[in-house]
C-alpha cells in the first residue's frame, strides 16, 4: 500500500497495518466531529508517525501512485472538518 503524506513524500507501507492505520483514522473522526481540538493533534501525529516509523520511504524521483493520500501534521482544525468526515481518508 502507497500513502503519501502531504509535503512529506509517499511511504510504502505494509497491507497488513491498514487496520491499525484506519482505526487511529475513525478517532480522528469522531474527535473533530466533537470539537475535541487537542485529542485530534496528537492522534493525527500518532498517524503520520506509525506511516513513517512502518513504512519504507519511496525515493522522490520514482512516480508512483498513491492509494490514500495522508494530510499534513500541520493541519490546522478548521482544514480537518473538511477531510476527516464520514468514513475517513480510510476507507472501511
Amino acid at each position: 500500500m502507497i500513502i503519501r503524506i502531504v509535503g512529506e513524500g509517499q511511504y510504502e507501507v505494509p497491507s497488513s497495518l491498514f487496520d491499525e492505520l484506519n482505526v487511529i483514522d475513525n478517532k480522528i473522526v469522531d474527535l473533530v466531529s466533537k470539537d475535541n481540538k487537542e485529542e485530534y493533534r496528537a492522534e493525527l501525529s500518532k498517524l503520520i508517525d506509525m506511516i513513517k516509523s512502518n513504512g519504507k520511504q519511496i525515493d522522490d524521483s520514482q512516480i508512483v501512485e498513491s492509494d490514500i493520500i495522508v494530510p499534513p501534521g500541520d493541519l490546522t482544525f478548521e482544514e480537518a472538518k473538511d477531510i476527516f468526515t464520514g468514513v475517513g481518508i480510510f476507507e472501511d
